[in-house]
Formats: C-alpha cells, structure tokens, sequence
C-alpha cells in the first residue's frame, strides 16, 4: 500500500521550506480575496499589498542590490503556492519576479539603468511589466512588428501606440515598452514612466484570470530621453529567449489545478450522498479519478521541479534546454487542465455553481493554453528539433 504523502519532496534545504511556509501563508491571505477579485473582474490592489508586505517583488532583486536573489527553483516553490491561493493574482505578479531573474541571468541594460530599477523595487515598491503585445500586430514572437513608433527627437524619442494584454497596466510604472524606432529599422525597448501622455483602458473582461489587470494602454506621444532606450534587438523575437518563463507559467497553472486537487479530495472526504452510508471518497470511481489526478499532479511537479534545479545548478546547458521547457509547459498546462476536470467530475453538478470555488480554477486554468508560446508554435518546433537537427 502507498503511504501518504505528509512532507512536499521538493523542498530540499531550510531556505526553501522557510520560503515554502511563508507563502503558503501570503496564499491563505490572497484566497481570502480571491472570489471578490474574480467577481469584480477589476485589479485586486489589496491582494497586491499583501504581496508588497511580504517582500515578495524584492524576491528575484539581486542581493547586490537589496534584494533576495531567489533561483528559479524557488520561485517556482513560491509561485505554485500563490497560485492555490489566488492564481490571478500569482499569473499577474509573477510577471514581474520572472522579468528581474532573466534581467539577473542575461542583462541586456547597462548596469547602472538595472541597478536603478531594481532599487526602486526595493525602496519605492515599484511594479514592471514589459508590454509587447498588440491588438493588430499581436505578438512580436510570431514575428510581428510592432504597430508602437519611437521617433527620434533632438533629446529623446517620443512613443506613440497601443499595448493589448498589458498584465498589471494598472499598478505598473515605469513600463518597458516594446516599440519600432523608425529611423534604424530596429525593436527597441524602452523605459516609460506613467504620465498624462500614459492612458490606461480597462478593456480586460474574460471568462478567467479576470482580475491579472491585463488592460490595454496607450501611449500618445510621450516622451523620453535618450537613456531611456534600454536595448536594441533585431531578431524577430526581439532577443527576449527568456526560457524560464516558460516553468512560471507552468508552476502558476499547476498551482491551480494543485488547489483543485486539494479541494475536492476535502470535498470527497466529507460530502456524503443521500443513497449512501460513507463518505463519497469510499466510491470505487471516486477513487479512480483522484487516483490520475494524483497520477497528473505527481508527474507534473516532478517534470517542474526537475527542470527547475538543472537550469539553476547547470547554467552553461541553459541554451540546450529550450525543447525541454516548452514541452513542460506545453504538458503541464494540460494536466493541470485534466486535473481540474477530473475534479469537476468527482464534484459532479455542483462544480458549476458560481458558488462553488472549482467553477473558478475550472475557468482559470483553462487560460493557460493561452499562455506564450501556444501549442502549434512548440509542436511545430519539437518536431522540426527531431525531424531535421543534427
């Protein structure tokens, strides 16, 4: 007979279980507002004050610059456990601990830009996103250019434009907006503070993830100085191969399905039917979905974990595992996704009640086959890697 699980295997050392045992109580506090942040579908700035307290935006700072310098393996630990308590919330400001551990990883920004950012997230609270995305052009990694002008000036360059999905566009600032300098015929990627130039639309309304503040923003004309341009790139990904990304999307998705999970294994614990003398979790077929469920949420974690621990104990083999984070995040994603509909079964009729927290995470998690890169672009590159590499 297996035993019980009692422990999380994936924690390995003290820091990890310290960190493990504080977010899972920053989840507890975000839960509390997560049914309110889903109905509103508006930005949930409580649940973002609770994050700020707990230090969690100075997470992936360099210690060099007051910050805590946490690997990926432990922010995928903090990430999956934000996401049991509210996976909207832990979608939108994952975001920005992703955006400073490939900043640490791979800078592209002169040192003194990146230590000025990153001291305002220490010291002012402050909140980044990059903006790429367009309503027209979509997204740069399909090889768009981007619709946003820089236009060079005398001092500086003004932007105009507009950015769709802009994850966190209401408590963001500065921005690191993605935009087409006209004169060179390059990506440019610059820094904007929010101003009056700066107009953000609530135009976020979608069946899941209603509350990551995904809105839209405009830029009329705003100017910025010259030191204001971080990088150039002229790859049609915009160099932005930024690979750990891909297991924080996972880790966020799985986190809800891991709240699923444990949900309706309380659930079936304690609901009894009425044709019944015991717990519906003595049923034969109750069992048997919890059973892949578990099958799903096992294999899943071990795939991010493992994953995890090799880029941060193995930086020189970071560029041979791009074919291995797409295909977690692509088969992730859809476990998660099997794993909230297996416990929607086991719930039955009620899991569609708007009462009923599964009918939440049923609709969270279907949004991350959404999610950068989509299915067919990582199908498509795994089997051009088998068919035609060397």
């Amino acid at each position: 007979m297996l035993l019980t699980k009692t422990k999380d295997i994936h924690l390995r050392n003290e820091r990890e279980a310290a960190l493990a045992e504080k977010f899972d109580e920053v989840a507890k506090q975000l839960e509390s507002y997560a049914t309110e942040n889903d109905e509103r579908g508006m930005f949930p700035f409580a649940s973002f004050n609770i994050l700020r307290e707990a230090g969690f935006f100075s997470l992936t700072i360099p210690e060099k610059y007051g910050g805590y310098e946490a690997s990926l393996y432990e922010m995928t630990l903090v990430l999956e456990r934000l996401a049991k308590g509210d996976g909207a919330v832990a979608l939108a400001a994952g975001w920005q601990s992703c955006l400073f551990l490939n900043y640490r990883e791979g800078n592209r920004w002169k040192e003194e830009v990146f230590a000025k950012v990153c001291q305002g997230v220490v010291q002012n609270g402050d909140i980044l996103n990059i903006f790429a995305t367009e309503k027209k052009g979509g997204n740069i990694f399909r090889g768009s250019q981007p619709e946003t002008i820089a236009r060079k000036t005398a001092n500086g360059y003004l932007i105009s434009g507009e950015k769709t999905f802009a994850t966190l566009a209401p408590i963001a600032d500065p921005l690191i907006v993605m935009a087409w300098v006209e004169e060179e015929g390059v990506l440019g990627e610059f820094l904007v503070r929010k101003s009056d130039k700066v107009v953000v639309k609530e135009t976020w309304n979608t069946i899941g993830m209603r509350s990551t503040g995904s809105d839209t923003i405009v830029l009329n004309e705003v100017f910025v100085p010259e030191e204001a341009l971080l990088a150039k790139a002229t790859g049609k990904d915009g160099g932005l191969k930024n690979r750990s990304t891909f297991l924080f999307i996972a880790s966020v998705f799985l986190g809800v399905a891991h709240a699923a999970r444990d949900f309706i294994i309380d659930f079936a614990k304690h609901q009894q039917a009425g044709s019944l003398k015991k717990p519906i979790a003595e049923v034969p077929h109750i069992q048997q979905k919890i059973g892949e469920m578990e099958i799903s949420l096992t294999t899943s974690r071990t795939l991010l974990y493992s994953l995890a621990d090799k880029w941060d104990r193995f930086p020189h083999q970071r560029n041979d595992l791009l074919n291995d984070f797409q295909a977690a995040k692509y088969t992730i994603c859809h476990q998660a996704i099997r794993i909230v509909e297996l416990a929607m079964r086991v719930a039955g009729g009620r899991g569609l009640s708007k009462d009923f927290k599964l009918e939440r995470l049923f609709r969270d998690v279907q949004c991350g086959l959404s999610m950068h890169p989509a299915d067919d672009m990582i199908v498509e590159g795994l089997a051009k890697a088998a068919l035609f590499s060397e």
